[in-house]
This record gives C-alpha cells, sequence and structure tokens, in this order.
C-alpha cells in the first residue's frame, strides 16, 4: 500500500484554498464560521496551525507533548496571505509525511498518545476539509471535497464509524455537521488513531480499515514484510476486519495487529481478537506468523502482550484460544504464554483460556 498521505494532504489544501479564494473579499475578521466561535480568519490560522504542528511532531519526534512553538501572521496580512500560509503549511506537512519512515511515531494525546505518519496526514486532511466546510458556510460559498479524500480520513482515523451514502456526508455526519438517514445526530466525537502494544522485541500495530482493504486484496497494507509475507491467515483475518467496517461492527482495539520487529520495523506476522468481549468477558484471540519468523519466540511474547492488555480491560475476563489437536506448536505457544486447557465446544479443536486474578 502506498503511502499516500502527502498526497491526499495536498488535495485536501488545494481544494480549500480554490473555494474559499472565491470570498478573499469578504470580512473575514468580522464572518465568523459556521458553528464556531471563531472569525474566518481564526479559522483559517487555525488550520494552518494545525498542518504545520502535526509536521513538527513527526520531524520533532515528539513522544510526549507537543513541539513548543506557535504560528503568528504579520498584522498586515490579507486574506490572499492568510490563503498562502495555509498553502505552505500544508506542502511541509506533505512534505514531511513522505519522508518520515513508516514505523515513526509521535505524541497525539487523543486516544492513544501517539500517531504514525498516516495518521497524521489523515488528521491534519480532516482539520482542512472539516474547517473549511465551516469557514465556506460562512462565507455563503460553495464546497465539497473530492470523495477519496474524504475516505482516506474515515478510513485511517474513524475506524468506528460505519460508511454511509457518500463519504464527505459520512464524514460531516461523524463530527456533528449533518444527518444520515436511519442515525441519530452526533454531539460528541473523537477520531481514533491505531493502537500500538509495546513488547520486547515487537511492536503490535493496529490494523486500520484502509491497512486491513490492502491485506484482503493482496497488498502490503503499508508494512514492510519479511520474505513470504503476509500469509495467507493474514489476508483473510485482514479481509473479516474490512468486512466488519462496512457493516460498521468493527471496533479497532479489538480487531488485527500487524507484529513488528523493533530492530527492523519489519512485519513478522499478525495477531488479534476475533471480536468484542461477549457478555460474560471473554474474549477470543488467534495469529499467525510468517514461516521464516517462527521458531524465535515472537509469537508467544506478542500473545503475553496482547492478552495482558486486554486482561487489563474491565471489560475482560478471560482469554481464549481454540488449536486443532496436531498444531502442537501452537498448542506450546499458548502454554508458554500461561493459557491452560480448557473444555472445548467441539471435539475437532482443544481450547485454552487465560485469566487475570482479580481481588
Amino acid at each position: 500500500m502506498r503511502n499516500m498521505g502527502g498526497d491526499r494532504v495536498e488535495e485536501a489544501v488545494a481544494g480549500a484554498v480554490s473555494a474559499l479564494r472565491a470570498a478573499v473579499g469578504a470580512d473575514w475578521d468580522e464572518v465568523r464560521g459556521q458553528g464556531l466561535d471563531w472569525s474566518v480568519r481564526e479559522t483559517a490560522v487555525h488550520v494552518a496551525e494545525c498542518l504545520v504542528a502535526y509536521a513538527g511532531q513527526l520531524t520533532g519526534r515528539a513522544t510526549d507533548s507537543y513541539v513548543p512553538f506557535e504560528l503568528r501572521l504579520e498584522e498586515d496580512t490579507d486574506n490572499t496571505g492568510v490563503l498562502r500560509v495555509v498553502e505552505a503549511m500544508g506542502g511541509l506537512l506533505a512534505a514531511t509525511v513522505r519522508t518520515t519512515p513508516r514505523g515513526v511515531r509521535a505524541f497525539h494525546p487523543y486516544p492513544f498518545r501517539s500517531a504514525d505518519r498516516e495518521g497524521f496526514a489523515a488528521m491534519g486532511v480532516a482539520e482542512v476539509l472539516l474547517h473549511t466546510h465551516d469557514m465556506a458556510r460562512g462565507l455563503g460559498v460553495a464546497y465539497e471535497p473530492d470523495a477519496e479524500v474524504c475516505a482516506y480520513v474515515l478510513t485511517r482515523i474513524f475506524p468506528h464509524v460505519r460508511p454511509g451514502p457518500g463519504h464527505w456526508r459520512t464524514l460531516l455526519w461523524a463530527t456533528g455537521r449533518g444527518d444520515l438517514p436511519g442515525r441519530a445526530p452526533v454531539t460528541d466525537w473523537r477520531w481514533h488513531n491505531n493502537l500500538v502494544i509495546p513488547a520486547e522485541r515487537l511492536v503490535l500495530t493496529g490494523v486500520t480499515p484502509a491497512a486491513a482493504t490492502d491485506l484482503g486484496l493482496g497488498g502490503d497494507g503499508g508494512f514492510d514484510w519479511i520474505e513470504g509475507g503476509p500469509i495467507e491467515g493474514t489476508r483473510e483475518g485482514a479481509g473479516l476486519v474490512a468486512k466488519g467496517y462496512e457493516a460498521g461492527v468493527h471496533r479497532p482495539e479489538w480487531g488485527m495487529y500487524a507484529l513488528v520487529r523493533r530492530t527492523d520495523a519489519r512485519a513478522v506476522g499478525a495477531m488479534g481478537f476475533h471480536g468484542v468481549p461477549d457478555e460474560e468477558g471473554r474474549v477470543e484471540v488467534g495469529y499467525d506468523l510468517v514461516a521464516g519468523a517462527r521458531g524465535q519466540g515472537y509469537a508467544t511474547e506478542a500473545l503475553r502482550a496482547l492478552s495482558a492488555w486486554a486482561l487489563a480491560r474491565e471489560e475482560v475476563t478471560r482469554v481464549f484460544a481454540t488449536v486443532e489437536h496436531g498444531n502442537l506448536p501452537s498448542r506450546a505457544v499458548l502454554g508458554r504464554a500461561g493459557f491452560t486447557l480448557v473444555a472445548a465446544e467441539d471435539e475437532g479443536h482443544l481450547a485454552y483460556e487465560l485469566r487475570e486474578p482479580r481481588g
């Protein structure tokens, strides 16, 4: 899957600037963006600030806070000049996304305190699209972004939102700016960057709907795989994630994770949940490794990390897995990870379970 983030940032900025140029003669200090307390000028400056701030997070490799700087325009900057600044800051983010290595993550507070280059690109695009909508409405000019640019945002930072009749309408609805048939109005919203779970030699990296779709169609999902990967089990699992997203039942933290080595940022396999925890607090896990990564303890390490993460959630009481009788390597992995054999629901498989003692 090619890194399209830089292209999408540029497309979003170009569309926004083109729409807003039609109203450069208006008083942007007096007109407010629709639904905002900011004037159009303040909103445009905010967009530019977000674009350069996201670039700064990636280039500065910020780990625990925002890079401490701010954007300030010269006092005599007119509306055309404001748009030039938006274009320039968009160019900085686009270039940064293109040149940042795929495994780099930097601080962003919501929801898991980090984002990768795709996440920062999608957040930057979202700021551009949504606030251009607000400004255009306030100024009385027409604006509708390209559908593929909207889809880029939805499939990367709105994985919990079921696709609707049109990507732009869906994004507006998901951010409290419009209605969709059969869906309640949104009054409170957040975007969701993918979760990463650290282990000793691996990083378990949440697979977004965009990555899952690409994997299911034969692509690499945006990961650099070792030779032989991804294997068929990973592609099948990714296909299920993509179908869950389309159906509106995907819950990103309870989906699939790519197992990425710290030493070389290459993916060696995948692991994930078969769905959200059931009413009894039980959640099922499955996994596979590329052949060249087997026998090195990666599956055991990842299973321990993922199980620990799950059992730390209040809604989870036990993690379980099923395995065929003859799959001795997988049975050994479960045993090393602390799982114990329990009664199985069907004769063709063995069942293993891990519980976290709670006082």
